[in-house]
Order: structure tokens, then C-alpha cells, then sequence
């Protein structure tokens, strides 16, 4: 305790001070959300990540009971609107839809680039669901499984050549690790999104391609397309006669284009656990999940922000690593 009058009044103004501060912003956080919130996708409408948004935006606005603006920063991989998402004020009122996996690629490959961490400038608040991908291929190519692929590969060297919807994209990492895995060559071909390469693989211009199983649907099902594996542990809802990675011999094919909620680096720990708390509740609702199953995303596990931040740090740990042995380029 001070020992003189003066400083005795000068300790007691600053914790009055001090208890008045932490009143209010105990208030503030209690009071969360008081006005709309901002829920920033990276990319343009009518993309995977734009349709989760926007179920993730008006579900958590009803729990919430504020309005979830979805707000479309497309350009740049999705680096333009992770950036904006990362440089907002840390309150709680700018969020980012973010696309895990792809940010997580653009890490290691636009590295001395991009202006923002996907590790050190944002509070991961939990990671919502995942997409699933599938390899399919012309039907002119004579193989019907994973094993048959891997075999006309050695058989035709350079015979084989794949389409992408860009370097950085799960979809183009996930030949890599078949290329990888396999010991077998193939040859990438780049597109500017899945929509031009997924025309080209039809019409045969290519003949192989990694891509989201709601993308390659419905091509499956008419026929035009052919399924050899869907890039997961075990079988999948939307295509249960197609066998998993596991199955198919290729375990390190394991991969899904990931995406879950961020808010800036340090908004407080009460206005995050508030976040964390409405999304859990909405990844548990049957309701959402019909919805978001509806376009091909599964709801993932509540999860805490330590294990969504857990999460993001391994997945940029993986491809930092796959990149680095396979000479993956952001502009090849």
C-alpha cells in the first residue's frame, strides 16, 4: 500500500480508474453483438466458399441476433480479402470466411507477398466444414481405378496430363500428391478457376483432374465424367459406390479444401469464445448440416479456437513441406 497521502489518492484514482475500465469493456462484451457484423469471403459469389458464407452469415446472424453482412473481396487467390479481414479493427465486427486450405497453401507459395499471416494476424474462432474432392477422369482414358491410373502412368510415360483451377488450389495439390506418391509423370495444366478446366476435361483436351465433388457431380452421374476415388479416409454420402483414398492404396491422399471462421489477431478471448460458442451450436443444428450437404460440404466437429488455430498451423506445416518437394510455383 503507498505510504504517503498523495500517493495513497493517486493508487486509488487508478484503480477506480482501472475497475471502471474493466467494467466497461466487461459490459461491452457482455452487450456483443450490439450492431451488424461484417463476414468478409475472399473470393467472388457463386464460389464454395461464397455459398458457405453466406449459410454460415444468415445462421449465425439468428443466433447472434444481429444481422451477418456478407461481404465478396475477390482477387489475388483470395489474398486481397484475407488482407482487409487481418488489417480490420479486432472487435468482433469483421470476420473472415476463410478458405484453410488454400490460405494456407498461399502461405508457403506467395511467401514475401502477401501482406498478412494466416498463423500470426488472426484469432482463428473454429473451423466450420470441409469439401471433399474427387479424382475423375475422360472416359477415354482406359482405367477405371486409382491402381489403373498409377499403372497406364508408368506404362505411358508423359502420357498423362492434368487440369488445375490454379498452383495454389487443394485440387491441384492433390495430383501433386498422387504424382508424388506413386513415382509417376504428369503434366499440369493450369486454368483460371475449375469451371474452364472442368470443360476441358470433358471435351478431352485433358485427361485427368483432382476437383470438389459438388463441381464433378453432376458430369459423374451423366456419364461424361469417370470416378476413381474421392480423396478421403472412408466413403462419402454424395458418392458411396466411389471407393476412398484408403481403399483405392493411396492413404496420403487425404486431403479436403477446408474452411472455418478467423477474426483479426486480438479480438478479445470473450467476443472469440462468443463466436466459437453460436458456431458450435450451428454445426450441431440438422438443419444446417442438410444445408450445407446440399452443396457438397460436410459440417465439421465443435471445436475450440486452439484447435482451429492447431489446425490451420498443421496445414501450413503440410504444404509448406509437399510444396517444397514437389517445386510447386504460384505461376505454373
Amino acid at each position: 500500500m503507498p505510504d504517503t497521502p498523495s500517493q495513497r489518492r493517486r493508487f486509488f484514482v487508478g484503480a477506480v480508474v482501472s475497475a471502471a475500465l474493466s467494467l466497461g469493456a466487461a459490459a461491452s462484451f457482455a452487450a456483443y453483438p450490439d450492431k451488424p457484423i461484417k463476414l468478409i469471403v475472399p473470393y467472388p459469389p457463386g464460389g464454395a466458399t461464397d455459398v458457405i458464407g453466406r449459410i454460415i452469415a444468415l445462421k449465425l446472424g439468428e443466433q447472434l441476433g444481429q444481422q451477418v453482412v456478407v461481404d465478396n473481396r475477390g482477387g489475388a487467390g483470395g489474398n486481397i480479402g484475407a488482407e482487409a479481414a487481418a488489417r480490420a479493427a479486432p472487435d468482433g465486427y469483421t470476420l473472415l470466411m476463410g478458405a484453410l486450405t488454400s490460405h494456407a497453401t498461399m502461405a508457403t507459395l506467395e511467401k514475401g507477398k502477401i501482406r498478412y499471416s494466416i498463423t500470426q494476424d488472426f484469432a482463428p474462432v473454429m473451423v466450420v466444414g470441409s469439401v471433399p474432392l474427387v479424382v475423375v477422369v475422360n472416359p477415354t482414358l482406359p482405367v477405371k481405378s486409382l491402381k489403373e491410373l498409377v499403372a497406364y502412368g508408368r506404362a505411358h510415360p508423359e502420357k498423362l496430363n492434368y487440369a488445375s483451377s490454379g498452383a495454389g488450389a487443394p485440387q491441384r495439390l492433390a495430383a501433386e500428391i498422387i504424382r508424388s506418391d506413386a513415382k509417376i509423370e504428369m503434366t499440369h495444366i493450369a486454368y483460371k478457376g475449375s469451371g474452364p478446366a472442368m470443360t476441358d476435361l470433358v471435351a478431352g483436351q485433358v485427361n485427368m483432374m483432382v476437383e470438389t465433388v459438388p463441381a464433378a457431380l453432376p458430369f459423374i452421374t451423366s456419364g461424361k465424367l469417370r470416378a476413381l476415388a474421392v480423396t478421403m479416409p472412408g466413403r462419402i454420402s454424395m458418392l458411396p459406390e466411389v471407393p476412398s483414398a484408403v481403399e483405392a492404396g493411396m492413404p496420403a491422399l487425404d486431403i479436403a479444401s477446408t474452411f472455418g471462421v478467423l477474426a483479426p489477431a486480438g479480438t478479445p478471448e470473450a467476443i472469440v469464445a462468443r463466436l466459437n460458442e453460436a458456431l458450435s451450436r450451428l454445426v450441431r443444428s440438422p438443419e444446417v448440416k442438410e444445408m450445407l450437404l446440399k452443396q457438397g460440404v460436410y459440417a465439421a466437429e465443435p471445436a475450440t479456437p486452439a484447435q482451429a488455430a492447431q489446425r490451420i498451423a498443421l496445414e501450413v506445416a503440410r504444404w509448406e513441406k509437399l510444396i517444397a518437394a514437389t517445386n510447386i510455383k504460384a505461376d505454373e
